[in-house]
């Protein structure tokens, strides 16, 4: 459940943020920060080319808006070091206030960010003065009879889960672009482009930096996308690439005082559902192909069983910047932070193999956490090595969840929530859970044996 957190308490921590989305050339209230469509949002006209199907619905581009200020708002107010949550005041300029102010769409969108987030969402919609601009209609080469959509990045579940899900569906699959790096053109007969080439939208304001990192709006923001593309091609599914250990553990084993992250969990998708129902009038479904298996056995099945399963070792799983991950003026992932950590455990358990410069830490066997990096690489810090320790503990507290009987309730928790979210007894949710997390347990034991009793990683994780 979200945790509640009481204006009095937020007002006295002082960590308020008060944002009006104002078209080109307005201006925002007293005391309200001024977000600007076309300045601090701004779109791509290619990009929203790649979403026009068919008759293009102004809808499409309010949702795109919200998603948009909603991730201005998360990122320009930082988070107090013991408030976890936020005073947030949004207020959004669209083509159908009416639409977005019923109680069928604004309360869902409240309860999906507040159960994401861990913030107070405050949100208002006015009507927009000048209409959007309306981008040209084209041609795409899309099945007819589409039966679902999935988002796919340069991440390792996404390419994995894709080319498992293709083997099922087919072309009835449409892979919807979540980052800035777009699809290549399909090369065909017909000559038709690719929808969904990438989010047609960049958030970067003009007049303040971003300041806060955890980004939990994220989830909002590729789900909205999501639903938007099965909305358009008429999909009644979306595909969640997460496996288990992803969607699951950041709820099960949060970290520190932060809030429970729930960016790819169910219970997210399930508010997410009530939300693009109230918005576009039809259901749309999150499913969740591979939320009982790990990573690892995701990793192995797309190696073994898809035609372009060798492709995975171009994926990327690391989220640290150039200026942290770089050796010799060339990116890698840093192979520490919890991604890499996972991602690392996962080619482990599925019997594969990286080479050592995919990573700055390139050997995790290393004695000590300075000599793991990479020669060349001279700027190891604390937050390097904070980081690393809090990837390698999370992946070891979820190893040992159900060891501990201080754990049962929060166990017992997750699968009535699981079993109501999904509509199975609680008895096969609690099966499959174990059956998770006794796998999860059995491929980190066996890394930490590869790695050896000398590791700084080994070192880190307390034993019996």
């Amino acid at each position: 459940m979200t945790r509640k957190i009481s204006e009095t308490t937020l007002e006295r921590a002082g960590i308020s943020v008060k944002v009006d989305v104002v078209e080109t050339g307005q201006r925002a209230r007293r005391g309200r920060i001024a977000c600007e469509i076309g300045s601090d949002l701004t779109f791509s006209t290619s990009h929203l080319e790649s979403y026009c199907l068919a008759r293009w619905e102004p809808v499409i581009f309010d949702a795109l808006v919200v998603a948009a200020a909603v991730e201005f708002c998360d990122r320009i107010q930082k988070r107090q070091a013991f408030h976890w949550g936020r005073e947030i005041e949004l207020r959004i300029p669209v083509h159908d206030p009416e639409r977005w102010n019923a109680r069928s769409v604004a309360l869902p969108l409240k309860d999906s960010l507040e159960f994401l987030t861990g913030d107070r969402w405050t949100l208002t919609f006015v009507e927009r003065r000048v209409t959007a601009f309306v981008p040209q209609q084209a041609s795409f080469d899309i099945p007819g009879d589409c039966s679902a959509v999935i988002p796919f990045s340069d991440g390792l579940d996404s390419r994995a889960v894709a080319g498992l899900m293709h083997r099922e569906l087919g072309d009835r699959l449409i892979r919807v672009r979540l980052g800035s790096k777009e699809f290549q053109p399909i090369a065909g007969k017909t000559g038709m482009k690719q929808p969904f080439t990438s989010i047609p939208y960049r958030v970067k304001p003009k007049t303040r930096a971003f300041v806060e990192s955890s980004a939990r709006s994220r989830g909002f923001k590729f789900s909205m996308i999501s639903g938007i593309a099965a909305y358009m091609v008429k999909a009644d599914r979306i595909i969640v690439t997460e496996s288990g250990q992803g969607s699951l553990g950041p709820a099960l084993v949060p970290v520190g005082q932060a809030y429970e992250d729930y960016r790819t969990h169910p219970l997210f998708t399930d508010r997410m559902e009530t939300l693009l129902k109230g918005l576009f009038g039809r259901e749309l479904r999150f499913n969740f192909p591979r939320l009982w298996n790990t990573k690892g056995e995701t990793l192995a099945a797309f190696a073994r069983e898809c035609e372009d399963g060798s492709s995975w070792n171009t994926t990327w799983s690391c989220w640290r910047q150039n200026r942290h991950s770089s050796v010799s003026g060339r990116k890698r992932q840093c192979g520490i932070c919890a991604a890499c950590f996972l991602r690392r455990l996962s080619v482990h358990a599925a019997g594969l193999n990286e080479a050592p410069a995919t990573y700055v830490w390139e050997n995790l066997s290393a004695n000590s956490f300075e000599a793991g990096a990479a020669p060349a690489f001279r700027r190891i810090t604390s937050g390097h090595r904070e980081y690393a320790i809090a990837g390698a503990l999370h992946l070891d507290h979820l190893a040992t969840l159900r060891s501990s009987p201080a754990n049962h309730g929060t166990l017992e928790l997750a699968v009535s929530q699981l079993s109501r979210s999904r509509s199975i007894p609680e008895a096969e949710i609690r099966t499959s859970l174990n059956r998770l997390l006794d796998k999860h347990e059995s491929e980190w034991m066996q890394y930490l044996d590869y790695l050896g009793p000398d590791s700084f990683v080994s070192n880190w994780v307390p034993r019996p």
